[in-house]
């Protein structure tokens, strides 16, 4: 889309990568440390070559680091790409304090 901000293709992306359910349990996998291509398709019931693809996707975001040792690819998260979320996320904190105390203020008129 022309005159768009990079920001803003940086966390389509990265909105369009967790779109997809194995791709965040990918995720879920390397925030507890690194993983291979073949160690990260144990867990799903889908071919090495899929999960590669989901990985792409993943890498192409920013969301994931790969690097080759010998003949293995090692896959990192990339916490820091995560901020886009993050960022666009603190817009809408200020919605759930105020939510929940209106609610707590209803439940205490509503108890006896």
């Amino acid at each position: 889309m022309p005159g768009r901000d990079a920001t803003v293709d940086a966390a389509s992306a990265v909105f369009d990568a967790l779109a997809h359910p194995v791709r965040r349990d990918i995720l879920r996998l390397l925030g507890e440390g690194e993983h291979t291509a073949t160690g990260l398709a144990e867990p799903f019931a889908m071919s090495r070559p899929a999960v590669s693809q989901h990985l792409r996707i993943l890498r192409e975001a920013g969301l994931v680091q790969e690097q080759r040792a010998g003949r293995n690819h090692i896959y990192a998260l990339n916490p820091s790409a995560l901020l886009l979320i993050d960022e666009w996320l603190e817009h809408f904190r200020h919605f759930w304090p105020r939510r929940l105390r209106a609610l707590d203020e209803l439940l205490r008129r509503r108890t006896p």
